[in-house]
């Protein structure tokens, strides 16, 4: 026998189900109120005075000295009427206790049904009450990928069995979502993993196929395949980004909205000026509490969003500022017209407004990360489409405190 289990020794004997201990604490709690009764009940009653007259000293002298027949000239009558007096004392005093007795003995024995009457009542009463707790255990242990769907829909009324019915039906329906979105998620990844690779094999193959290959075209080939290799890294890259940005800060540090704006627009100025976008920029401080890279990637993305999915010589609007006790960060551009019913899918992973038609396009996954990012901030990230072409993005994220995003101290003492 090991430790634990001589541990667990005496354990072994007690009630190994909440509904055997439910019963057994109702009848021990019955048994426990009624002896308390019993006990009041038998002490009151005893206390109870006798009816019959209580001889005098004198009397029960008498009576015993005329049972002993040491009662001398004493009158016959006076000794019959003390013998009485004493007679009708001991009497009463014999009725009360055959009655204290038969009290005692009937309440024991009515203590006792009743207890195993508790006992049956307590065990239907808390099968009752366990009844949805049993219900949960079931669909926990139903509960698969592939059982996700069934909820408990319990009914009654709302005590906390019924609220923790509906927290577990709201834990599966995220469950099911979560699971859905993982699914749809490592689908898409493995068909965007897919065309870069599909690219590299069809640019080796086509230039290895021929058979007299110049140095031309093997440079050609190695352009396209550094081309989808860097695609394809960036894609992971993309893709770790989005998973470390669900994670909330674990020590958040003060950023400024401005300056990684004004740090995006330098990063994609370059690219901005082949097409001839025109960025217009007001930043003014915005100060938030939070991780440094990614919420700088969050306004790196929007920025890059913003420039890529443009109209050759169109426009970027960035503003920054204050308002409502909140960090604001917002953009517009220029670019195709996007109907405003497919905006929310924008921001889903892999997501397009129209099909990607070069490794140029991105990776997809640009908005899916700023919301990501956004969520686990605190942030509210509002988009909608502009009437002549374009997407305008709200970001608000909470105002960074006056001591920075350092704890706050104990208050007074």
């Amino acid at each position: 026998m090991t430790a634990s289990q001589a541990r667990r020794g005496p354990r072994r004997w007690l009630p190994q189900t909440v509904r055997v201990r439910l019963t057994l604490l109702f009848a021990v709690l019955f048994l426990a109120a009624g002896a308390a009764l019993l006990a009041i009940t038998y002490a009151l009653v005893a206390g109870l005075p006798i009816k019959a007259p209580r001889p005098t000293h004198s009397q029960e002298k008498l009576a015993l000295a005329c049972k002993l027949g040491k009662a001398g000239a004493v009158p016959l009558g006076q000794c019959r009427q003390a013998l009485t007096a004493v007679g009708a004392q001991e009497a009463a005093q014999q009725l009360r206790d055959q009655t204290l007795q038969r009290l005692l003995a009937y309440s024991l024995v009515a203590l006792g049904a009743m207890t195993v009457a508790s006992g049956g009542l307590g065990w239907v009463m808390a099968g009752r009450v366990l009844r949805p707790v049993s219900s949960i255990t079931a669909a926990a242990r139903r509960a698969s990928e592939q059982h996700l769907g069934e909820r408990l829909a319990l009914t009654g009324p709302k005590d906390e069995l019924k609220e923790l019915a509906d927290t577990f039906d709201e834990m599966l329906e995220r469950l099911d979502a979560a699971f859905a979105t993982q699914r749809r998620f490592v689908a898409d990844a493995s068909h965007e993993l897919r065309t870069p690779l599909t690219v590299m094999r069809t640019a080796i193959e086509v230039t290895m196929a021929k058979p007299a290959r110049t140095p031309e075209q093997l440079e050609t080939m190695a352009a396209k395949v550094a081309l989808a290799a860097a695609q394809a890294e960036a894609l992971i890259e993309a893709l770790l980004t989005l998973a470390a940005s669900e994670q909330a800060p674990a020590s958040p540090e003060l950023v400024d909205l401005a300056t990684a704006a004004e740090d995006a627009v330098d990063s994609a100025g370059a690219w901005a000026g082949q097409l001839g976008l025109r960025i217009d920029t007001d930043l003014a401080a915005a100060p938030a509490c939070g991780n440094r890279l990614l919420i700088e990637r969050m306004v790196g993305n929007l920025v890059d969003n913003a420039v890529r999915h443009n109209i050759r010589g169109g426009w970027v609007s960035i503003r920054t500022g204050t308002g409502g006790r909140q960090a604001r960060f917002e953009i517009a551009n220029s670019g195709p017209v996007i109907p405003e019913e497919l905006v929310p899918a924008l921001f889903e992973p892999f997501r397009r407004v129209e099909e990607r038609t070069s490794l140029r396009d991105g990776t997809g996954l640009g908005l899916a990360i700023v919301r990501s990012i956004g969520t686990a901030h605190g942030a509210r990230v509002e988009a909608h489409s502009l009437p002549a072409g374009g997407l305008g993005v709200l970001v608000t994220l909470p105002l960074a405190s006056g001591n920075g995003c350092e704890p706050a101290g104990p208050g007074p003492g």
